[in-house]
């Protein structure tokens, strides 16, 4: 062992969480509060286009000198916008500000178990299915799909271009999972909070990350509605 390395970082295998600029942090959200609560580490970029969309969406400005204050925050809004919805524990979160490309996830030599983008707008699908690296989560994507490990693209578009759906086939025959933020209403949604967890459900069960972020369909024809 190098010296000043501990144990716990050597052991230390995270989720690469990469936010883009499209809209639906709220599912960044649940995404990331769902692996925490699997017990997973975080590694987080947060592109610079997405920190507009939430403080859009949101009215939380994402800063790097405060990253764990302003996630936080963030983690603890729910869809519906309501502060302290939920109580977050961030403590396996390691930020990696955006335009840092010698950040650990930039290097293929860099533990990690794949990477989640969530949202993925067009432009971040077409960078990675262009193999660009203009910053740290484009850069991020593409090592995970050298390394060959897991990518899911939750892709938060409508309607999309011809070219777009042609960048999302190469990033399938590219080994990544495209996943659409679509909700489905068969797991019996009451609440926007409830369509927003599908997504991210759906996501992590790509990833193979345990949830119960929504109720599955057990084959019965109107069970939701009688739970």
């Amino acid at each position: 062992m190098r010296a000043g390395t501990s144990d716990s970082q050597q052991q230390r295998r995270p989720w690469i969480v990469g936010v883009s600029g499209a809209s639906g942090t709220p599912f960044a959200a649940s995404v990331l509060r769902g692996l925490l609560a699997a017990g997973e580490c975080v590694d987080l970029v947060v592109s610079r286009a997405s920190r507009l969309t939430l403080l859009d969406e949101t009215g939380i400005a994402f800063r790097d000198a405060h990253w764990r204050e302003d996630l936080r925050s963030w983690l603890a809004r729910g869809a519906d916008g309501r502060p302290d919805t939920f109580r977050p524990d961030i403590g396996g979160v390691r930020h990696w500000a955006a335009g840092d490309l010698a950040a650990g996830p930039s290097s293929g030599s860099y533990p990690a178990k794949g990477m989640l983008i969530v949202p993925a707008s067009t432009a971040c699908v077409a960078g990675v299915a262009l193999g660009l690296s203009k910053d740290l989560l484009q850069r991020a994507a593409s090592v995970t799909l050298k390394e060959r490990r897991k990518l899911v693209v939750a892709v938060r578009e409508t309607p999309l271009s011809g070219q777009t759906l042609k960048q999302m086939v190469a990033l399938d025959e590219a080994g990544a999972v495209v996943l659409p933020a679509s909700p489905a209403f068969y797991a019996g949604a009451t609440h926007i909070q409830d369509l927003v967890d599908f997504v991210a459900g759906r996501v992590l069960d790509a990833a193979g990350v345990p949830h119960q972020l929504y109720r599955r369909w057990e084959g019965e024809l109107g069970g939701a509605a009688r739970d």
